[in-house]
């Protein structure tokens, strides 16, 4: 499940390096924009952002803190937070899978033979919504799976609203999703991570 803005899909940000001071030496300042996988020290962080974000849609949240503590620890490469100087302000949770769609189950397991990357969630803070944070951090977030070589497809789970934005983000629609959360209703969505085509290209991944 997600929460965000369907957006435009953007073309990725180029990281500043850090500021120099005007002696030419380097200043010990947090980069601007940052990208890297979670860890569990990042998990307060990202539930504040999740609980904002899910909490007044739709009363719940897909990870608690314990879960999010849980996949983190469990598989913290199938993650990817954007850090502006320092501070979380995007973020994406994955967890493996082993079967060609998603069950009830995948909510809560990670499976370490499995060759799909379960996208449970990824939020954005509400101070920097509207930005295309989202479309840029999912942009990413491929990019980063595509170099682990055990991750075949992308699969995820989201409301009937979020069907456009993910479809310009590259993913197609599979249908009806098995899993339900009370009332909520989902539509199944994947998109290929390897192909022999990228692979050519990218052999140095």
């Amino acid at each position: 499940m997600s929460a965000l803005s369907a957006l435009p899909f953007l073309k990725p940000v180029h990281l500043r390096s850090p500021r120099s001071s005007p002696g030419g030496q380097r200043r010990h300042t947090l980069p601007a924009s940052e990208f890297r996988c979670l860890s569990p020290e990042d998990a307060v962080s990202v539930f504040e952002i999740e609980r904002e974000a899910f909490i007044s849609v739709s009363g719940d949240c897909p990870l608690h803190l314990d879960e999010i503590r849980h996949f983190l620890n469990l598989c913290p490469e199938l993650s990817l937070g954007w850090f502006e100087e320092g501070r979380l302000v995007a973020f994406i949770i994955g967890s493996l899978w082993d079967q060609e769609r998603l069950s009830q189950a995948a909510l809560t397991l990670h499976k370490p033979q499995g060759s799909a990357v379960h996208i449970h969630v990824l939020a954005v803070h509400r101070t920097v919504r509207q930005q295309g944070k989202g479309s840029i951090l999912m942009w990413r977030y491929l990019q980063h799976l595509r170099c682990l070589p055990f991750a075949r497809r992308a699969l995820l789970m989201c409301e009937h609203f979020l069907v456009p934005f993910y479809q310009k983000c590259g993913f197609e629609a599979l249908g009806p999703c098995q899993v339900t959360v009370g009332e909520l209703a989902f539509v199944e969505m994947q998109h290929p991570v390897r192909g022999h085509a990228f692979m050519r290209r990218n052999s140095g991944c």
